[in-house]
């Protein structure tokens, strides 16, 4: 049995019937078409997935979509500019070749907002600590790291 939801997703009011066993990757990636949330492992572990509900990220396959209800959900594609340009997050991600294959560079992405907004790490140590819910299997973190640095020096401008 179908249930009416409304929730905010990159900005815009989204009100739709949905079935209560809906997962929000499910929901973002099939009913809005934001195929930038990326679905990996489908038990929270790998972070491919990973999205910001009301400012803090969130493993979108570990949690209905009826329980976003009123929340404001941002996904990778939220994150681009008005003007085009990218968030200062993902410019640092490019610049500092923190991806590679790019499956998991979403869900870092996201979860590097999040730790810089309200963790503010200060030390290689403390963001490998943070993003231990993420996987990579490319590129072995270091440029991942080096990139949450620089994008916490952009974010703080």
């Amino acid at each position: 049995m179908a249930t009416t939801f409304s929730l905010r997703v990159n900005g815009e009011t989204v009100t739709q019937d949905i079935e209560p066993h809906v997962l929000l990757v499910d929901f973002l990636r099939q009913r809005l078409r934001l195929t930038g949330t990326h679905v990996g492992c489908d038990t929270a572990q790998c972070g491919a997935c990973t999205v910001l509900i009301d400012d803090h990220a969130v493993k979108s396959c570990n949690m209905l979509a009826i329980q976003a209800a009123g929340s404001e959900v941002t996904t990778i594609e939220g994150l681009l500019r008005t003007d085009g340009s990218l968030h200062p997050m993902q410019s640092a991600f490019r610049e500092c070749h923190g991806l590679q294959c790019g499956f998991c560079t979403p869900g870092m992405v996201m979860s590097s907002i999040d730790l810089v907004t309200h963790h503010a790490p200060a030390s290689e140590r403390e963001i490998r600590e943070q993003l231990d819910g993420n996987f990579c299997r490319c590129t072995g973190y270091q440029n991942i790291v080096k990139a949450v640095q620089v994008g916490a020096k952009a974010m703080a401008v």
